[in-house]
């Protein structure tokens, strides 16, 4: 079974989501049969490339909203963060374009690295001082802590169209699939989840995606006729 989960990495619902979904996929009988592909989603695809900005300021100015009770919403988030075993600071944030983050995490896809990039770009977004922002270096860094070559990473980086368009095409897939918002977890292309939902949520949606599966049906009439498979190919008839 796959599951798709469209993301941003300035989204902290989606980190709050990542957790809470790890928390279900580890309890679930098969999890050793259930591939994860993480997609991209831009929050803002419009947000300057160069530009990098507060995020209490930001949130106070999009929702109308002092930075005081900026300040509250995000303690609010770190009390979810919390209760999933997530380190999140409610000050000193920054918020910048992701576009080239995405583009490294198809990168990381490739290798096998999705799942470990996209949990170090999540903690230096949401849990460390340092900036995740800083530029080419910082995300080389951070694609290296994660196993990829730093330079293949800084590669990928110097050619804006590397990957780029896989990235614009799993954000028209979540247009087309009804995703307005992140996260988004599609489970199978039969099942969709929207947003942070506790763990238990998750838990009940694999187990339903996995007991409707629709098993393999064999064409009526067809008999077996000449494969190839571990054992070899069959040997043409000598009559």
């Amino acid at each position: 079974m796959r599951v798709e989960i469209w993301t941003d990495i300035n989204c902290p619902w989606c980190y709050v989501g990542k957790a809470r979904f790890d928390k279900a996929l580890d309890g679930f009988e098969h999890r050793d049969r259930v591939e994860v592909v993480h997609r991209s989603f831009e929050l803002d695809p419009s947000h300057p490339r160069d530009e990098v900005v507060p995020v209490l300021p930001l949130l106070a100015r999009k929702y109308g909203i002092t930075e005081a009770q900026a300040v509250q919403a995000e303690q609010r988030i770190a009390g979810n963060a919390a209760a999933e075993g997530l380190e999140y600071r409610t000050e000193g944030r920054d918020v910048g374009n992701s576009f080239d983050m995405h583009r490294l995490l198809h990168l990381a896809a490739e290798h096998g690295r999705q799942g470990a990039l996209i949990d170090v770009l999540y903690r230096a977004n949401f849990a460390e001082e340092r900036s995740a922002f800083e530029g080419v270096d910082r995300l080389v860094e951070l694609a290296a802590e994660a196993g990829l070559d730093a330079g293949e990473a800084r590669s990928v980086l110097a050619d804006p169209d590397r990957y780029a368009d896989e990235v614009r095409a799993d954000e028209r897939e979540a247009a087309q699939l009804g995703a307005t918002g992140v996260p988004f977890f599609v489970l199978d292309r039969a099942y969709g989840v929207s947003g942070a939902q506790p763990v238990e949520a998750f838990r009940q949606a694999l187990e339903q995606a996995w007991a409707q599966r629709t098993p393999l049906t064999m064409v009526d009439g067809a008999q077996d006729s000449e494969a190839c498979g571990p054992d070899g190919c069959a040997l043409p008839d000598r009559g």
